[in-house]
């Protein structure tokens, strides 16, 4: 017991200092504030002190409260992990990051966190990855891990968390800590009173066990004592605000304001006078989360799976002079306050970054034994997984095909090979399955769920395409219509690998426009570096009836802008064949990524290929579906389900624009980002070479005119005239749409043959 509330005492320090060197010590050059949060971090140390260097095992995982970072990195400085460098540069390039990262931290990070609610669900979806290995075998049942995300209360905010909590009940979930630093103070308020309770209400409901933690250990005996029950029952229905003010004011408030409600009770009375004022000061605020005694008998006491909610009561700010004020959430110590805690731990002027600064000799030598043969000091590296190799996909037959249904046969084909490929996908979807095509992959691979559940019609011999299986070797996890759940389980998924040692590749079908109602957990998957196939589908107008709620306008610039995501729009059958080899083999690569493939319904003839030449650029991008004639004057730019209108404007242009060309861009993502980094290129001292872009443009005679079009936002496209200086005229949809048949809309929007033709005249024929 003593080891820990020493290293709680070594975690406050290391992170507050951490803090204040960024901000009062080091030189501001830009004069703005770095910030940082002592507070939020002092609500956390006895907690993560206990968890850390107690409670966690090696194959357990942590989601880290984002404002708890500093605390993450101190344990890593005493574990020998982190740099005296890093800790340093807090908030500073290439150092410390502000909120935990796996990404851009050198330490051991299980998840990262700092999009708030986030790195708390994605811990209950990583728990039902692991159920779905070990149900496939991959991972043995007594090497489980418990997945654990420590979290401010104001986190309980966040919306994912209970669209998260509805989809664990669904799948059974176990394994799974949560643990609330309920200190009840957020970036603006006091939490409401009203909520004391109605968290015990939703988890218990959702199948959790609740443990509170309220009192510490010196609350309870105090409350023992005679008067103790009076004592308890005014804490209990002391309002949060108030708590907090008499929190900051001090042991003197606390005496004056528990006199003038309670004084009538002699009993107490006589408790109370039992304390002086700073004795009485750390009897109140003695709850349950700063004592470790409490924190390690409710950690022995949840041994077993049942997800379970620690609600552990807390003071913002806990020791420090911060402590319970409302504005502490990114307040911090000013120098001499610091000064003052530096001189109470006795750790001398510029030993401040020394380990075990202010310790006697004996007990830094025990603290250090102590850290060395912890739990957690025993191999914490991730594993490396060799890739698996990824056969050539044969494209699908058909003289008319769409995309999307492409995409689906690709995979039932799959699904009923023996490659070992297809026993590492595993698909999903928000209730969207059927209408993605995803459907014969389940009929064939089945849907997963830990215990077996008969099909009550099939079993009626009711006739149904969906021939869905449920048992422990399906390979398909279905979801609730929750687009965050979904992006929280593609990049579970997406880092199998790393977490448990055995490769998934994730294939997740969404359609195309609610990709934006996931869109904070997508960034928060690829921030995380997940593998996964994101396929969006049906996109753009192409879901005509369905009206403009269901049709997708700027989420070709979405892929294009999003950080390791890789996006394509294929046009033919053979494309998406290509693609998704290509998107399998990045999933696997070390510095490889995800992939976005926005597909369409629309069915069109396909083209026949003299030879497979074209593969290789449409895998960089794009190629020259019609090619030009060297120094042609005009060409025609597309992108996926528009492409017969653009062949058809081709055709009847080609005897007035001799030598036209017509270009598909099968990424305007890859295009872009390599004209992007052949700029960059004279700037970070690299050799300037030839992008993708400026290759396929180098046909055509400088200035020549480019008429762009695709079924999304025309920004997707239109910066293609800024690669070699030409002159652009495009067409895209930039307004919300509207139900219609496709003629109509297509027509209206200004993406049909004709309009694709009167660009062309303006542009190059000038009328």
């Amino acid at each position: 017991m003593s080891a820990l509330e020493h290293l709680e005492t070594r975690l406050l320090w290391l992170s507050s200092w951490m803090i204040h060197n960024a901000n009062h010590i080091r030189p501001k050059r830009d004069g703005l504030k770095v910030g940082g949060h002592q507070a939020s971090c002092a609500s956390m140390t006895a907690i993560m002190a206990a968890l850390y260097f107690y409670g966690l095992r090696p194959q357990d995982k942590v989601a880290v409260k984002p404002h708890a970072g500093p605390l993450l990195h101190a344990i890593h400085y005493l574990l020998g992990n982190q740099t005296l460098d890093h800790m340093q540069r807090f908030r500073g390039l290439g150092g410390v990051q502000s909120y935990p990262s796996r990404t851009k931290d050198t330490i051991p990070v299980d998840f990262s966190t700092g999009s708030v609610g986030l790195g708390v669900a994605v811990t209950a979806f990583s728990s039902l990855v692991q159920d779905y290995l070990i149900a496939h075998g991959r991972v043995r049942e007594e090497d489980a891990g418990r997945m654990i995300a420590l979290m401010g209360d104001a986190e309980l905010d966040e919306g994912n968390i209970y669209e998260c909590l509805i989809e664990g009940y669904k799948h059974d979930l176990r394994n799974c800590w949560w643990v609330v630093d309920y200190n009840r103070q957020s970036l603006d308020a006091t939490t409401a009173d009203r909520m004391f309770r109605r968290f015990d209400d939703i988890f218990e409901t959702c199948g959790w066990r609740v443990v509170t933690l309220k009192y510490g250990k010196r609350q309870r005996e105090a409350f023992k004592r005679p008067g103790g029950k009076t004592l308890e029952a005014w804490i209990d229905n002391c309002p949060n605000a108030e708590f907090a003010v008499l929190t900051y004011q001090g042991g003197a408030a606390w005496r004056a304001r528990l006199l003038a409600d309670i004084g009538d009770d002699r009993a107490a009375v006589e408790l109370i006078d039992s304390f002086d004022d700073e004795g009485l000061a750390r009897l109140m605020t003695n709850l349950g989360g700063h004592c470790i005694e409490t924190l390690i008998d409710a950690f022995d006491a949840a041994q077993d799976d049942k997800p379970t909610l620690f609600i552990a009561y807390t003071v913002k700010g806990h020791s420090l002079p911060l402590a319970g004020h409302k504005d502490n959430h990114s307040g911090m110590m000013n120098p001499a306050q610091m000064d003052q805690f530096r001189t109470g731990l006795r750790i001398a002027e510029g030993e401040e970054w020394t380990p075990w600064g202010g310790l006697t000799d004996n007990i830094a030598a025990d603290l250090k034994a102590f850290v060395e043969t912890s739990p957690i000091a025993r191999g914490r590296v991730e594993p490396h997984v060799p890739a698996g190799a990824i056969p050539r996909l044969p494209a699908p037959a058909g003289a008319e095909q769409s995309t999307q249904a492409a995409f689906g046969r690709i995979l039932l084909d799959l699904a009923k090979s023996g490659e070992e490929l297809a026993d590492r996908i595993v698909t999903t979807a928000p209730d969207v399955t059927q209408t993605t095509n995803l459907g014969a992959f389940v009929n064939q691979r089945g849907l997963f769920r830990r215990s077996e559940l008969a099909d009550v019609f099939q079993a009626a011999s009711i006739p149904s395409t969906q021939k869905w299986s449920q048992h422990a070797a399906g390979q398909h996890i279905e979801l609730g219509i929750a687009e965050n759940n979904f992006f929280l389980l593609l990049t579970s998924l997406g880092l199998a690998a790393p977490h448990f040692g055995t490769r998934l590749l994730p294939v997740g079908t969404v359609y195309d426009p609610f990709i934006a109602r996931g869109l904070d957990a997508l960034n928060y998957g690829c921030y995380s570096d997940a593998r996964f196939l994101l396929v969006g589908t049906p996109s753009g107008l192409t879901l005509a009836a369905e009206g403009g709620a269901h049709q997708s306008i700027n989420t070709p610039l979405i892929g294009m802008g999003q950080p390791n995501l890789t996006y394509f729009e294929p046009a033919y059958a053979d494309e998406v064949a290509a693609m998704m080899r290509w998107a399998f083999e990045h999933m696997q690569s070390p510095n490889g990524g995800s992939a976005y493939l926005r597909l369409t319904t629309r069915s069109i003839p396909q083209v026949e290929r003299a030879d497979d030449a074209w593969e290789a650029d449409a895998l960089k991008g794009g190629y020259w579906l019609r090619k030009p004639t060297q120094g042609a004057e005009a060409a025609i730019v597309f992108t996926g389900a528009v492409a017969p209108e653009a062949l058809l404007a081709w055709e009847q242009l080609a005897d007035d624009l001799p030598g036209l060309g017509l270009l598909n861009v099968t990424s305007p993502d890859l295009l872009h980002r390599g004209w992007s980094a052949q700029r960059a290129a004279r700037w970070n001292g690299s050799e300037p070479m030839p992008c993708h872009a400026q290759m396929l443009l180098s046909h055509l005679a400088p200035g020549a005119g480019l008429v762009t079009v695709l079924d999304g936002s025309p920004g997707a496209l239109s910066w293609l005239g800024g690669v070699a200086g030409m002159r652009v005229s495009p067409l895209g949809t930039d307004r919300f749409g509207q139900t219609g048949d496709l003629p109509d809309l297509h027509r209206a929007y200004r993406l049909d043959s004709e309009a694709i033709i009167d660009a062309a005249a303006e542009l190059f024929l000038g009328h």
